[in-house]
C-alpha cells in the first residue's frame, strides 16, 4: 500500500486529535454520571466532527487519487472510490 501525503494531512491529524479528546470527555461524562442530554449533545458534536474529517479525506481522495486514476484510466481505483462512498454515507 502506498503512502498518501495529501495537502490537508496535518489538518486532518489535528482534527482527529481533538475528536479523540472529545470522545474521552464523553467517556468521563458517563463515568461521572452527567446528564443524558449533555452527553447526547457531546456525542452529536463528536459525530459531526468525525463526519467533517471524513469529508476532508474524501475531498483529498477525489482531488488526488481519483484524479490520477482517471488520468491513468484505472477502473479499479474508481470502483474503490464508489465502495468507499457507499460505506461513508451509511
Amino acid at each position: 500500500m502506498s503512502e498518501h501525503n495529501h495537502p490537508q494531512r496535518k489538518q486532518i491529524i489535528n482534527r482527529m486529535a481533538r475528536i479523540v479528546g472529545h470522545a474521552d470527555a464523553v467517556k468521563r461524562m458517563c463515568e461521572e454520571g452527567k446528564g443524558c442530554t449533555d452527553i447526547l449533545i457531546q456525542i452529536a458534536a463528536v459525530r459531526a466532527a468525525l463526519n467533517n474529517v471524513g469529508k476532508l479525506i474524501l475531498e483529498d481522495h477525489v482531488n488526488h487519487c481519483v484524479f490520477e486514476a482517471v488520468e491513468n484510466n484505472d477502473q479499479e481505483a474508481l470502483k474503490k472510490l464508489h465502495d468507499a462512498i457507499d460505506k461513508f454515507v451509511k
